[in-house]
């Protein structure tokens, strides 16, 4: 065998080798998509074959009477039946060219349409090629680059469900004399009820992306007609936008009433542009308006098995996790109260730095909230928690003290997973601290031996894959960070903050989240704004006394009215080298290890 063939083999095995492992990654998107197509397929396989053609024409076309423009010659022998008491031969000449049809060519005709031998193989196979293109769009649609998330199959089942009711429902429409006019067929198509439902499950981009497949969809089982299918994207996208600004289930009532609304106007905008009347306009515009109201109503329905079987972060499903008075939130509030506390202040610093940026503020506060709820099985070795009692790391072994601290990663994931949190919770909780070193512990043991391994004093995460557990997790660094610098003000603040972003930059923290720097800039500005209001000033009282204060002499008087207010950052805390840091307490960096 000479090299080039060698070569070639090997392209080729490396070539089938590709292609069996994305096989074998992704065989359930593969037969969800191969179900799909082959569900769409009969579908259109029944309307070729309950549509009135024969030889590639439509019966339309022809009428008593008229000239035939075309012979017309019958491929098929069909026997006489009671329908239709005559015969037709095979090769036999219906109608001639240039000659009037007449009642028995007609008659003839007729019997040829409405024989199920006769189907348009032509306009089957032209319709299997464009699922084809659709079923490739999908895919290019649907990847985690454009949809900046990763899919998950219980999405793709739920889409491809919704696309085969949507495609059947206009197919079926397209048999039924009232739906055949394109501007009542919207009315048989349920595109609002399954733009609602992606939207709400899966996100408004998802919702936009899956309205653009169902428009095509509906241009493909309409026979190409341009209306529906622009109705379609229009009432998509509207929905989609309507419903990302609702956080009641009551507010769906009136997404639903405006949805009418806009379904109204959009046909409106249509009949005018392609200058149509409105005759039919009693019928079309009550349907419409009933069609998307009740598609509101029946979302309603469906969102609560659906959110309960597929586990999605739904905004119902965030607003009902975000109630202080859960089980969950109560116990870490009782347990753990300074976490908890550091918790809702995160929480707050996320969202609206998450506001600013046009990410799921939803999702990062209530990420947020719940992010150390593996803290409730050891509180007390966490600072935040031990406020009139000793660091209970003082007397242990960085290498144990460190094992505790990672500890708290992988108790919150077991805990979440155990209370069913959607995956992106879950995702927050095991990412909000990345794989960082714990420098602290880290420092303090290479002390005691220069051949540490950094790996073994660093978290057991990933880096945050999106942009609200990034978010997250410079909202935490960023708020237990500050509560050491001394004098905060708004200056001292934006210059400590840009350090702990930066710091994360280069350890590489957050390569996989899409922030980009002028979004960092704001979630500094954010975070800046925020625990300056928090650490604002205090005027002194007159005659106040310092708790701690043994004497009524003016002396002691001014000493406690000067250091009104001041934390006692005295406990367990070492001196840092840093000048911006000097003060920042031990304690502080073994609660986080972030700085």
């Amino acid at each position: 065998m000479s090299k080039n063939e060698k070569k070639e083999e090997a392209g080729v095995s490396v070539f089938f080798s590709s292609i069996g492992r994305f096989i074998s990654r992704n065989w359930s998107f593969i037969c969800a998509f191969f179900v799909t197509f082959a569900l769409a397929t009969a579908i259109l396989w029944y309307d070729a074959n309950t549509t009135e053609t024969f030889a590639s024409f439509s019966l339309e076309k022809y009428e008593v009477g008229q000239i035939a423009f075309e012979d017309i010659v019958a491929t098929k022998s069909l026997p006489e039946d009671i329908q239709y008491p005559v015969s037709i031969e095979k090769g036999e000449r219906i109608i001639k060219k240039g000659f009037p049809i007449t009642e028995e060519e007609y008659f003839k005709l007729q019997k040829m349409a409405d024989s199920p031998v006769y189907v348009d193989y032509r306009a089957f196979c032209d319709k299997v090629l464009y699922l084809i293109l659709l079923s490739v769009l999908w895919i290019v649609l649907f990847n985690p680059v454009l949809l900046r998330k990763k899919v998950e199959i219980k999405e793709v089942i739920l889409e491809c469900i919704l696309f085969v009711i949507v495609f059947f429902a206009t197919s079926f429409g397209m048999k039924n004399a009232i739906f055949q006019n394109p501007y009542t067929l919207p009315v048989m198509i349920p595109s609002v009820f399954s733009a609602f439902l992606v939207a709400i499950l899966f996100g408004q981009t998802s919702a936009i992306f899956f309205g653009s497949l169902l428009a095509l969809g509906v241009l493909g089982a309409s026979s190409f007609q341009i209306v529906p299918t622009l109705y379609t994207l229009a009432v998509c996208i509207s929905s989609a936008r309507i419903v990302m600004k609702i956080e009641r289930r009551i507010d769906m009532v009136f997404a639903s009433i405006m949805q009418a609304v806009l379904s109204v106007v959009f046909i409106i905008f249509l009949k005018v542009m392609f200058n149509a009347d409105f005759n039919d306009s009693v019928f079309i515009f009550p349907g419409l308006a009933l069609n998307s109201f009740l598609s509101g109503i029946l979302v309603l329905g469906f969102l609560t098995p659906l959110e309960s079987i597929m586990n999605t972060a739904s905004v119902f499903r965030l607003m009902d996790l975000s109630d202080q008075n859960t089980p969950i939130l109560r116990k870490l509030l009782l347990t753990a109260s300074g976490t908890h506390q550091h918790c809702m202040m995160v929480a707050q610093l996320a969202e609206n730095a998450c506001k600013e940026i046009g990410a799921n503020a939803l999702l990062a506060r209530v990420g947020a909230y719940y992010h150390d709820i593996g803290k409730m099985e050891h509180p007390e070795y966490f600072t935040e928690n031990n406020i009139d009692t000793a660091n209970k790391h003082t007397d242990l072994n960085p290498s144990l003290s460190v094992s505790v601290i990672k500890s708290h990663i992988k108790l919150g994931v077991e805990k979440a997973h155990q209370l069913r949190l959607p995956k992106s919770i879950i995702d927050i909780i095991a990412e909000h601290h990345g794989n960082s070193v714990i420098t602290y512990f880290y420092n303090k043991a290479k002390e005691k031996d220069e051949n540490v391994i950094p790996e073994d004093y660093s978290y057991p995460g990933n880096p945050p894959a999106s942009k609200e557990s990034a978010v997250v997790m410079l909202a935490d660094v960023c708020e237990a960070a500050c509560k050491s610098l001394e004098k905060p003000t708004a200056q001292r603040l934006e210059k400590f903050i840009q350090d702990l972003i930066n710091k994360k930059i280069e350890s590489g923290q957050l390569d996989n989240s899409a922030l980009t720097f002028g979004e960092l800039t704001k979630i500094r500005d954010t975070f800046v704004r925020i625990l300056a209001a928090y650490y604002h000033g205090r005027i002194k009282y007159q005659n106040q006394k310092d708790p701690d204060a043994t004497g009524d002499s003016e002396k002691d008087k001014s000493a406690s009215s000067e250091n009104k207010g001041d934390k006692d950052k005295s406990d367990s805390s070492e001196s840092k080298s840093d000048s911006e840091n000097k003060d920042t307490k031990e304690a502080k960096d073994t609660r986080d290890g972030e700085k």
